[in-house]
């Protein structure tokens, strides 16, 4: 087992003003690896911008803006989320809940998508290669 030790002490975080706060369970419960890269971004995001009941309010236009995201990647990392129980919103408002016994067993469609491209060129290459 590895010891912890203190790496800068003059760094030590404590909590001043707002906080947020991700549960290790997220990571040691496979939540974190069963997010593709743009439902991280917003996950993290939304539990950044959340009150100490994890309800938070930024437009679409806002959030698009702040993280450097298309409206199209927006929607479907937010809608991927909502399916994955992982937050709640109403349109106007979001809630980061509580973490669900389990996380939700399949990527985000982005990434399926994006995976069989890959695959599907992978084969025309493999395939071209073959002819010489």
């Amino acid at each position: 087992m590895i010891k912890k030790k203190i790496l800068n002490p003059d760094r030590i975080r404590s909590i001043q003003g707002g906080f947020s706060f991700v549960p290790h369970r997220f990571l040691s419960a496979g939540f974190f690896s069963s997010l593709g890269p743009h439902e991280l971004l917003l996950y993290f995001m939304l539990v950044l911008a959340g009150d100490r009941n994890g309800v938070s309010f930024y437009s679409y236009d806002k959030i698009c803006t702040l993280l450097q995201m298309t409206l199209d990647r927006y929607i479907m990392a937010r809608d991927n989320l909502i399916d994955k129980d992982l937050i709640a919103s109403d349109g106007t408002l979001f809630q980061v809940l509580d973490l669900p016994s389990k996380p939700a067993g399949q990527r985000p469609k982005a990434d399926q998508e994006q995976s069989k491209k890959g695959d599907a060129i992978a084969q025309i290459i493999d395939r071209s290669t073959k002819r010489f």
